[in-house]
């Protein structure tokens, strides 16, 4: 996805205006120099023909995964280690990892009649070859890997396949692993409201509403804390517009959670935490998270607006290949993380995860940009990697976006558009300032205009 300044438009570092000059800044360094597009290349998990696999497990082969019970302590993130064992190594083994843990063809049917079981349907969440940490492997048959893992509310399992990615035999699966709270609420994803005195607040948990009454407690620092209740959003497997969403891409969501702050007061320090009401009356809390409301409309103040597209997701333990997939993405991350007292707004402007049909990457996504997400607005557009999908009123008609249809985007993220379908919004931020957005149009409209249009990649 790339950017051109539509014709007829006004020069974009045209005027007087300080917060024009200070976005058009901050976007070019952005989009030019100080931080990289990170887009290209095939989704690693597209890679795997995991409906081909076959069962070959061998006697002598096995995996082992340790620690077998994770975030003990609320962790959210944890890394394991994983042990195994193969009589007969070769340079194109790999270890892959399943969740939820149990991945054989009792969870779903075929997708092809003429396919007899046993068989695989769901792609792994990540992968590693198993010669990657010892060049030794194919002459002992013994290795070691690390993984990081996130909380992603269902159990974990490790299995070994030979003949490489295209041609998997399944040879050892390992033992279950499991988070201390597999569905406790995580990963807060901050938005402008629709008014400049309105915060939303969206995250992910295992619990639906018959299990838990979700809400978010706040207050300005120091002071006392209100709730503020939330709504649940999820989607089924139907819901998706074809492969692989539909099919071995399927992951199930969880639920998603928004809640309202209003009335905020100018300039203020807001602390928060995500809180989830069982039926017994405790409660399961998130760790506490802080952010700053918005200027008062025209107030004399500087707006520090970040803004970038195609960024994707990679993996810091250096699973799914990640010096050929979207590295660049933690470098991005990384120096938002780094920059982000002199960051007030975040605009993601489509081209998200790059998850392509792989649901499972999105939880990763909102994991890694969790320190950002949760401390500023982080808003975001709908690209072709997240709406693309034949036939279903998308701008192409291909399948960029793996069958997501928009689906993922709309649900895993708030915006304050009236109908979230059609993905046009505008908010208010601080000095004279609207900022709209649309999935193949974004403009940015201040006392000096400055517009562009999306071009496909």
């Amino acid at each position: 996805m790339r950017y051109r300044e539509m014709a007829n438009s006004p020069p974009l570092l045209g005027g007087s205006s300080l917060l024009s000059l200070s976005l058009a800044a901050v976007l070019l360094a952005v989009l030019g120099v100080r931080i990289a597009s990170a887009a290209g290349g095939e989704q690693p998990l597209a890679k795997i023909a995991i409906h081909d696999a076959v069962f070959a497990l061998h006697e002598n082969a096995s995996v082992r995964a340790h620690p077998l019970v994770l975030g003990l302590e609320g962790e959210d993130t944890e890394w394991v280690v994983v042990d195994f064992e193969s009589p007969a190594p070769a340079e194109d083994d790999w270890i892959a990892v399943f969740s939820p843990a149990n991945f054989n063809s009792s969870t779903c049917p075929p997708i092809d009649p003429r396919q007899h079981a046993p068989f695989i349907c769901s792609a792994p969440i990540k992968y590693k070859f198993a010669n990657e940490s010892s060049s030794d492997y194919t002459k002992t048959g013994n290795a070691s890997l690390e993984f990081q893992l996130i909380n992603q509310r269902a159990d974990f399992s490790f299995a070994l396949f030979s003949g490489g990615l295209s041609n998997p035999k399944l040879v050892a699966v390992s033992n279950i692993i499991n988070f201390a709270n597999p569905k406790a609420p995580l990963y807060p994803r901050l938005s402008q409201g629709k008014s400049w005195d309105e915060m939303t607040v969206t995250w992910t948990s295992g619990y639906n509403i018959d299990e838990v009454t979700p809400f978010v407690e706040w207050g300005v620092k120091g002071e006392t804390q209100t709730r503020s209740p939330a709504g649940t959003l999820t989607f089924q497997q139907n819901s998706m517009c074809g492969p692989p969403a539909r099919t071995v891409g399927w992951r199930d969501p969880g639920f998603i959670h928004t809640s309202f702050l209003k009335d905020l007061w100018p300039n203020a320090e807001y602390t928060y935490r995500l809180g989830q009401r069982l039926a017994n009356n405790s409660y399961v809390w998130s760790k506490a998270y802080s952010f700053k409301s918005s200027p008062y409309p025209g107030q004399d103040s500087l707006q520090r607006v970040v803004i970038f597209g195609d960024m994707g997701k990679a993996e810091r333990d250096g699973s799914n290949e990640y010096n050929n997939y979207q590295p660049g993405s933690l470098n991005t991350t990384d120096q938002l993380i780094k920059d982000l007292d002199n960051v007030d707004i975040v605009f993601h402007i489509g081209d998200i995860t790059y998850a392509n049909g792989y649901i499972s990457q999105w939880d990763q996504f909102t994991s890694m940009i969790e320190p950002i997400a949760s401390t500023v607005p982080y808003m975001i557009a709908s690209g072709n990697h997240e709406r693309d999908a034949p036939g279903t009123g998308s701008f192409y008609d291909t399948n960029d976006s793996g069958g997501e249809c928009g689906v993922l985007a709309e649900t895993m993220f708030y915006v304050p558009a009236e109908n979230r379908a059609k993905f046009w919004y505008s908010t208010d931020y601080g000095i004279n300032t609207k900022l709209t957005w649309h999935s193949t149009v974004m403009s940015t409209t201040m006392k000096e205009h400055a517009r562009f249009t999306r071009i496909n990649a």
